[in-house]
């Protein structure tokens, strides 16, 4: 029983401080900056535990539960990206006036919904995980009340993403019903018998995970989101959910649906090129740099997912070293729109970077090392994430996938390119606020710091993820 507990920790912590700081925000007046510094201290604790335990397999509640080096790596993503973007977002927030004590709980709820995602070895595990974060980011989209856009992002997010719920609880429910077990480990001895039923289940299963992660033809939702969002959930949407939702992807292909890869993997190949095309081609003509971001990280995701088509080990590694790369890149992105402050209002569209160079120095090279990293410029850190990918799939012989991938890379340097463009050689428009948002200058800095030395030792991350598939 104790190990039982053990296994758990993290979730009991996490869950018992959800509601330790809910009753403080209730019974204190005025406690966004208390819960704030709390949420951020609850974040390093489960750090902590998570780093301090076992990265055995160790499986509960009817093997449903699983606790591995797979599931820990990924709940220490989740946990340091919620922490940068937090806190380099609370200048945001105070300024917008969005400090509602219950903005940092809903973001700890979020988070531990993803922890039940990516530890769920079990169907209903993994949807009671998927419902809880889903929920939770319904409230964060339109979270600026007062907000015409703001609420309109909401709506559009609730709704299209209920829709993909249910067709993903549909496929949960059909593959129960063609396999007779809801475990995942027992649904991939089902599978290695002829179940075509089950296909039709992996089919829906598929729609609602490429809804989660923004893939083709199911990202309809995210370029006005991610506009209309404020910006401190914008960089959550960009980069957290991301990271669980290629977790489970990943997990539902190595595990339930690994004997029917043939199946699924012209499915995913078909999402990984779409990806890849929309998102290199329909960024071109954007003007507003989230909106920009939100056709840039479609087409991240489409690289990401270009890794897990191959069905073998090495093509999932590399998934999760993109994904990583991509979540240093945007964490940096992100913070530096955060300091396109002039006059206590938030500037977000490209034309205002014209010129920064010759105000803003820093700012400009900070742009620039993050823009070339995006548009995958070796030696940045950006170039191996697709390194790594295409060595992936290029080993798996499936050539045009690497053509049509390296084909897009060159055609989204366009976009990043041309906000360079803007912000060194075209004229200055306006001089920002020197703001003091420290902790965004320290993101962008260790951002920066890890793109430009990456190249250095870009073993260290590969290493680690070498060691997630191994027990």
């Amino acid at each position: 029983m104790i190990n039982n507990l053990n296994i758990l920790l993290p979730e009991i912590f996490l869950t018992l401080s959800i509601f330790s700081i809910l009753m403080i925000g209730v019974f204190i007046k005025n406690s966004f900056n208390l819960i704030f510094n709390l949420t951020s201290l609850i974040i390093l604790l489960t750090i902590a535990i998570i780093l301090n335990s076992s990265n055995n397999v160790e499986k509960i509640f009817l093997e449903s539960f699983t606790r591995d080096s797979f599931s820990n790596f990924f709940k220490i993503l989740i946990l340091v990206s919620s922490l940068f973007v937090l806190n380099s977002s609370k200048n945001f927030i105070l300024d917008r006036k969005l400090a509602k004590f219950e903005y940092p709980i809903i973001i700890l709820l979020s988070i531990l919904g993803m922890f039940f995602m990516v530890s769920s070895n079990d169907i209903i595990l993994f949807y009671l995980g998927l419902e809880l974060q889903s929920l939770s980011l319904y409230i964060l989209a339109s979270i600026d009340r007062d907000n015409l856009k703001s609420s309109e992002s909401g709506i559009k997010y609730f709704v299209l993403s209920a829709l993909s719920s249910g067709l993903l609880l549909y496929g949960c429910s059909l593959l129960y019903g063609f396999t007779g077990t809801t475990n995942f480990d027992l649904i991939a001895g089902e599978l290695a018998k002829e179940n075509t039923g089950a296909v039709f289940a992996m089919v829906f299963i598929l729609v609602g995970l490429a809804f989660k992660v923004s893939a083709v033809p199911f990202h309809m939702w995210t370029p006005d989101v991610y506009e209309g969002a404020p910006t401190s959930i914008t960089s959550y949407f960009a980069v957290v959910p991301k990271v669980a939702g290629l977790a489970v992807l990943i997990k539902f292909m190595h595990i339930p649906f690994s004997k029917i890869l043939v199946e699924w993997q012209t499915i995913i190949i078909f999402l990984s090129i779409a990806s890849m095309i929309l998102g290199a081609i329909a960024a071109i003509g954007q003007k507003n740099i989230k909106r920009l971001l939100a056709y840039s990280s479609i087409g991240h995701i489409g690289y990401a997912l270009a890794g897990v088509a191959t069905g073998v080990i090495s093509g999932y590694e590399s998934a999760i070293v993109y994904i990583s790369i991509y979540v240093v890149m945007n964490l940096g992105a992100f913070s530096c729109v955060y300091l396109l402050k002039k006059d206590g209002e938030y500037k977000e569209n490209i034309s205002d970077l014209s010129g920064i160079s010759k105000k803003h120095p820093i700012l400009a090279i900070s742009f620039l090392i993050i823009l070339f990293s995006l548009a995958g410029i070796p030696p940045l850190g950006g170039f191996f994430a697709k390194f790594y990918v295409f060595t992936a799939v290029v080993e798996q012989k499936m050539y045009a996938l690497a053509i049509i991938g390296l084909l897009t890379t060159v055609i989204s340097a366009f976009y990043y390119l041309k906000i360079i463009k803007t912000i060194y050689f075209d004229d200055s428009a306006i001089s920002f606020d020197n703001t003091k948002n420290k902790f965004a200058q320290l993101s962008i800095f260790i951002s920066c710091s890890i793109l430009l030395t990456f190249f250095l030792y870009p073993s260290v991350l590969s290493n680690v993820v070498d060691t997630l598939f191994l027990n």
